[in-house]
């Protein structure tokens, strides 16, 4: 099996290699892995500390536990490596404590074995559940501590299969999971995996910090006067396709904020073609009094949800539903598609009656209209899911230390 992995993760960076020549992120994924590891530096009396994140999403998991562990031990020097480009481009967006940054290097032994005798870490973190077979490897042979931050499993995954015994392995390579609830334990446990504590999820630690620290949008408050705020948060173009009759109504009622999933020119020029333009956009507002604003620009959306009312939140048409923990920890009602399995909290917010599914543009409003008026009650029992879940990034040192 060892040889058809490395085969395989040949092959996987051919197919990228060829899909650079036509589609930038893809290019990206290939530059930003030929900077050579002699160009990053790390100070000699510095312990390195080794965080991997595939993507954005991962390192908002991460992130309230590099900046604990950052906070405990200052001295530490803290690298990040990223598997897609997403996480690359918009780490910095964040609050973070991160002395280092670069892409994780193609998982054959002679890259990971050069990218731990570079780096050297004494800890490792791989948070949530990408793990590659020989960096873990090359990490435990040159003595690190290896452990999986907010870890999520479930039973369609390889490692639970018949022929999962070779991703077995790497999970083996570990000293501790801090796992995000009972059934990734049970399923650990079930492989003979042990070492194995429920700390929960490290993104309510993350959501409650930056409620904390929202500041004032001097556009979007504007915008937002004299009538409820609805925002579209992350939308896909299916989640467009299916609300619009519905938004074309709900528009008398309500101020709409969009913040589409894709930026582009001419998706955002889509977007407003189905409203017949009569939308501001955030990058040119005028204060015209259009009830549609788009949000054209990354950054804005988490800051947003502090003036909405509602919020519906994209991918739940496509199995990648976006973060619903952001309007969560600012006590609003939450809209969503079908195709939530993958995601704990959806389930969670959906038992605790603060979220809702719909089907279609019809549901949709029925959803809306009910949600309104049950917005102090939803509030509360948010406040509640909130209060009881924060605390896994604390547990997590706490048990290191």
């Amino acid at each position: 099996m060892r040889i058809f992995y490395g085969f395989g993760i040949r092959a996987f960076y051919a197919v990228m290699w060829l899909a650079s020549w036509f589609h930038p992120k893809a290019k990206k994924w290939i530059l930003g892995r030929r900077i050579p590891l002699s160009s990053y530096k790390v100070p000699d009396n510095k312990q390195v500390v080794w965080f991997h994140c595939a993507s954005l999403g991962e390192f908002d998991q991460g992130l309230p536990v590099m900046n604990a562990y950052k906070k405990a031990f200052p001295e530490s020097f803290l690298i990040v490596t990223f598997f897609s480009p997403s996480g690359m481009e918009f780490y910095n967006k964040r609050d973070h404590r991160v002395d280092l940054a670069l892409y994780l290097p193609l998982d054959t032994k002679i890259k990971a074995r050069k990218f731990v005798d570079h780096f050297n870490p004494r800890m490792v973190f791989f948070v949530k559940y990408e793990f590659w077979y020989n960096h873990l490897k090359c990490a435990r042979r040159n003595g690190a501590g290896i452990y999986g931050v907010s870890s999520l499993f479930r039973p369609g995954h390889r490692f639970f299969k018949w022929y999962g015994g070779f991703f077995r392995k790497a999970l083996r390579l570990f000293d501790h999971f801090y796992a995000q609830d009972q059934r990734s334990k049970d399923l650990l446990n079930s492989i003979g995996i042990d070492q194995v504590t429920v700390t929960g999820d490290t993104r309510y630690d993350r959501m409650i910090a930056v409620k904390e620290r929202s500041t004032d949008n001097e556009i979007i408050r504007t915008f937002a006067e004299e009538k409820p705020v609805l925002i579209l948060g992350s939308s896909w173009t299916i989640d467009e396709e299916i609300l619009v009759p519905a938004l074309f109504e709900l528009r008398r009622k309500f101020k709409i904020i969009i913040a589409p999933h894709d930026i582009s020119e001419k998706h955002i020029e889509q977007i407003a073609a189905e409203f017949d333009n009569d939308v501001e956009r955030y990058t040119n507002f005028l204060n015209l009094g259009k009830d549609i604003l788009i949000l054209d620009t990354i950054g804005q959306l988490t800051n947003a949800y502090q003036y909405a009312d509602l919020a519906y939140i994209g991918g739940g048409f496509t199995g990648k539903l976006h973060n619903i923990l952001e309007p969560g920890a600012f006590g609003i009602p939450i809209f969503f598609g079908p195709k939530f399995s993958r995601f704990p909290e959806a389930q969670l917010f959906l038992d605790h009656e603060v979220a809702y599914t719909i089907e279609d543009s019809f549901s949709f409003e029925k959803a809306v209209e009910e949600a309104l008026g049950r917005r102090a009650q939803i509030n509360e029992r948010l406040s509640q899911i909130f209060a009881r879940n924060q605390g896994a990034a604390k547990k997590i040192i706490s048990s290191l230390s």
